[in-house]
């Protein structure tokens, strides 16, 4: 009789597996709406006329993955790369997408049968005035199993969500390092221009004291009034006061590089400290067509992940409606005393199929739903609202870009004749053919437009970054880039 009773037990659990696999398969198809991959809507060139450079041909990966490279700055190279490496936010989003695979791997957990193995060994005495008295022991092993079928598929749709979060998390990485790469390039840009008016101040203040001490000494002879000597020297104070709010945005963008490099502000102080020119522009910039950037940008492809997986969670939630398939097994041992756990008479166990459906929750089931389905349209608003934003950026920028270098050309003009007006101003005042105010109006115009060239110049370098960031450059870089922790075979 022991001996059939054991077999019986083998032929149950060796026949177990297939007939779920049975049941499973018959089973329903997992409830709530599928998913249908959204496409931004992109019309065929762009709005904005392409001028200065700007052009609507295909965009080149390579170029787009590195496009640092076509300002042909060694030193800009190396900050962006030493920067993938180093930055902050950077380990951050990559410890995101970590997280975002460890809890993937948790819900197809939710897929696969459970097993518990416990053991106790429990003593316990009875009242008298029960009837019974006196002392027991009981010492137990054994192992437990359960498995709940996904017949609706609730826990499909669980991974489903958290395989699209996983996704997700992978964009915004490379969201990230696209804004990063960025990031440094316009810092770096602002540590030049802040070098080059900081060039342009310095000359100007030579070129003025030098006019204040001739207007001193000739104030000295007698030749002129005072008048002349307050006015050169308020005029040179005032360019001489332009000096340390230079310094100051010059040191900020110089902590502002290192730290997006992972490093403590001051860490480039000496790096940074030569005064170097601005990177080279490059002669033509293509910029495909809108639907190229669209497709390119990892903001817009977390926005349409984030939606995939909310659209799952629809399905997660409708699931709770229906009920819910387990089957539980247990075998294991249980004896009085310890000597006899481990004979066949001290075997036990139980086997069969469990049901459970929440007949009344007072509709939370039903609540919940809408609160998915509510939070798919927003993910889907939200979708939409990426598109549009990833469009005006492009547009703005590409604005932007073309008429600032119609600024600088003029700017370059206006300081020509600037630098030529001052210097007739001076020779006509040397010569005592015009009075000092025509030198004090020469030397203020000339400060202005030379300064303001140089922001221009910078301006034009820093639309090129952002045009750049808008068509989604960069991203791709990091998936050529070992960085700290990866190990050979690609895992984190």
């Amino acid at each position: 009789m022991n001996f059939l009773a054991s077999a019986h037990i083998k032929r149950v659990f060796c026949r177990l597996p297939a007939a779920v696999a049975i049941l499973t398969l018959a089973g329903c198809a997992a409830v709530g709406p599928d998913y249908k991959p959204v496409k931004p809507d992109a019309p065929p060139t762009w709005h904005t006329e392409l001028r200065g450079g700007l052009r609507a041909v295909p965009l080149n990966p390579e170029t787009l993955s590195r496009w640092w490279r076509t300002l042909d700055d060694p030193e800009l190279s190396s900050l962006e790369e030493r920067a993938v490496n180093g930055n902050l936010n950077l380990k951050e989003a990559r410890s995101r997408i970590r997280e975002a695979r460890a809890l993937r791997g948790e819900s197809r957990a939710g897929l696969f049968p459970s097993l518990d193995a416990a053991g106790s060994a429990t003593k316990r005495r009875s009242s008298e005035n029960s009837g019974i008295g006196g002392e027991s022991k009981l010492y137990a092993a054994g192992f437990d199993a359960g498995w709940e079928l996904d017949i609706f598929g609730g826990a499909r749709r669980s991974v489903e969500a958290a395989q699209a979060n996983l996704e997700a998390a992978q964009e915004n990485l490379r969201d990230v390092l696209v804004s990063l790469l960025a990031e440094v390039a316009l810092n770096y840009v602002d540590v030049r221009t802040n070098q080059a008016r900081l060039a342009v101040t310095r000359a100007n203040i030579g070129a003025q004291q030098e006019t204040y001490e001739l207007n001193l000494s000739r104030y000295q002879a007698g030749l002129i009034d005072e008048l002349a000597v307050q006015q050169s020297l308020y005029n040179l104070e005032r360019t001489r006061s332009q000096i340390p709010a230079l310094q100051t945005g010059l040191a900020a963008a110089k902590n502002r590089v290192a730290v997006l490099l992972g490093e403590s502000p001051g860490a480039l102080d000496e790096e940074l400290a030569e005064t170097l020119p601005l990177p080279t522009l490059p002669v033509t910039v293509a910029v495909g067509v809108p639907a190229e950037t669209l497709r390119n940008r990892p903001d817009i492809r977390r926005a349409e992940r984030n939606l995939a997986a909310q659209t799952a969670r629809i399905g997660v939630a409708t699931a709770d409606l229906y009920p819910k398939f387990r089957l539980f097994g247990t075998i294991g041992l249980e004896s009085i005393s310890s000597g006899d756990l481990l004979e066949w008479a001290s075997r036990t166990w139980s086997i069969g199929p469990s049901v459970s459906w929440k007949v009344f929750d007072a509709g939370a089931i039903r609540q919940n739903i809408r609160v998915q389905t509510a939070r798919q349209e927003q993910a889907l608003i939200q979708y939409q609202s990426t598109v549009l934003k990833a469009k005006e950026e492009v547009e703005n920028v590409l604005v932007a870009y073309a008429k600032e270098q119609l600024r600088q050309e003029s700017l370059a003009r206006a300081t020509a004749a600037a630098r030529r007006a001052d210097l007739l101003a001076r020779d006509r005042y040397k010569a005592g053919l015009a009075d000092f105010s025509n030198v004090l109006d020469a030397q203020r115009s000339l400060l202005a437009f030379q300064d303001e060239l140089a922001q221009s110049k910078g301006l034009v370098t820093t639309n090129l970054v952002r045009l750049y960031k808008a068509l989604g450059g960069g991203w791709s870089f990091i998936e050529t880039v070992p960085h700290p922790g990866k190990k050979q075979d690609g895992k984190e």
